[in-house]
């Protein structure tokens, strides 16, 4: 199975990133491994992770208040959001 972002997921991770590469030198690298360790564990066990809404699931970060949010479909997961769980829940909905 393989993934893919939505451009604004894309851009989000882009730029949670950068943020924590400005906080600490190699900190947004290591988010950075944290996310795509979030978003294997949706690649390999689809349908094991929370059910946000509809057929939308999260797959939690692990260190960083944040969760991958995806939907399957026809054999492929599509990253719909790179969110902080922080803040506005449904900000990304008009990415469905």
């Amino acid at each position: 199975m393989s993934f893919s972002f939505h451009p604004e997921a894309e851009e989000e991770l882009s730029k949670s990133v950068d943020y924590y590469e400005a906080i600490e030198s190699g900190l947004g690298y290591e988010f950075s491994i944290e996310v795509y360790e979030a978003i294997c564990r949706a690649v390999e066990f689809p349908k094991s992770w929370t059910l946000i809404e509809g057929s939308i699931r999260r797959s939690m970060v692990t260190r960083f208040p944040y969760g991958v949010l995806y939907t399957e479909d026809e054999g492929e997961i599509y990253i719909l959001a790179v969110m902080h769980l922080h803040r506005n829940p449904y900000y990304w909905r008009h990415r469905v």
